[in-house]
């Protein structure tokens, strides 16, 4: 990727870990220097809706967490390091893969608990009518 193509990325991840003031100052000084580029970074705040929350910072936490996921397969130049690192990796995803499964199967009990109680109750609720009308015909 050329340069070119990501200072605008770089641009919002430096004014967004300022905060909302660093926003609302480089709008001011855009519409001063040149206001249609004031007026696009006031129509992307309204529509990234920075203009309304708190923090800038946290808006971003997911685009954050994937510039750490993307750091960590990246190596450290060390190969001891990196080796223990990848095996942690792989460690932590086969552990994140069984508990998956573990509450994969634990939904799936308690569906078939609940359905077998359903029919269970549903059974009992025939048999109770099924006597009632019995006990009708005996009078």
């Amino acid at each position: 990727m050329s340069s070119v193509a990501t200072w605008p990325g770089q641009a919002e991840n430096w004014l967004d870990a300022r905060g909302k003031g660093a926003w609302i100052a480089a709008t001011v000084l855009s519409f001063i220097f040149f206001w249609p580029a004031g007026l696009a970074l006031l129509a992307y705040m309204i529509w990234s809706k920075r203009m309304f929350n708190g923090n800038c910072a946290r808006r971003n936490s997911m685009s954050r967490y994937r510039g750490h996921a993307r750091a960590a397969f990246k190596s450290s130049g060390n190969t001891a390091f990196d080796s223990y690192k990848s095996e942690t990796l792989r460690r932590l995803e086969e552990e994140q893969e069984n508990f998956e499964a573990f509450l994969q199967r634990l939904r799936e009990s308690k569906d078939k608990a609940e359905f077998d109680q359903f029919m269970d109750e549903r059974a009992r609720k025939a048999r109770d009518a099924g006597s009632a009308d019995d006990a009708e015909d005996a009078a």
